[in-house]
């Protein structure tokens, strides 16, 4: 896919999802999570094409402007939401799938003690509130919710609700558990 349709894709998933969302005009000068996403895609397509150091400029550039920290060899999806961007930050080795929504001061990291894959693995339509960290080269099942504050460290299973420090499963398919 092009920038312009991943940018286009992003700004339906902010309209359908934000109720606060009353223009498209209004969205792409003040959401910095989308101004940081835009900007994210600019530099991962310099980052794949072997101009790292450019890239890594470009990143750290949004970061000063928008607070949100997106290294720029991450792998993030289409129709992504990052809302009140600040505070948020994506690891190198971090994936991220369609249709997911983050709040502020998320973080997909690592736990400084992997090599290679190192940060977390969010699969299509997870939604992860403010404040949580999921840490290390784990997997975030399709459709999960990640309560705000939870610290994750452990793989998550489809369809599950997981809260707490450390996070903790405490709703698998709509099921208590």
């Amino acid at each position: 896919m092009t920038i312009k349709t991943l940018k286009r894709l992003d700004l339906d998933k902010i309209m359908e999802t934000d109720p606060a969302a009353t223009s498209r005009k209004t969205v792409r000068r003040t959401y910095t999570g989308y101004k940081a996403l835009c900007a994210y895609r600019y530099a991962h397509r310099l980052w794949t094409k072997g101009f790292k150091g450019l890239a890594l400029y470009v990143s750290y550039r949004v970061k000063i402007k928008t607070g949100v920290d997106i290294h720029p060899a991450a792998q993030i999806g289409s129709r992504v939401f990052i809302d009140h961007g600040v505070g948020v930050v994506i690891g190198e080795t971090a994936e991220v799938g369609d249709d997911v929504v983050m709040y502020q001061g998320v973080t997909l990291g690592g736990t400084g003690k992997e090599t290679g894959k190192r940060h977390p693995t969010v699969e299509d339509g997870v939604m992860i509130s403010a404040g949580a960290k999921v840490l290390g080269a784990v997997r975030i099942g399709e459709g999960s919710k990640i309560g705000a504050g939870s610290v994750v460290l452990k793989d998550v299973p489809p369809h599950s609700t997981v809260v707490g420090v450390p996070g903790r499963v405490v709703r698998l398919d709509g099921r208590r558990v």
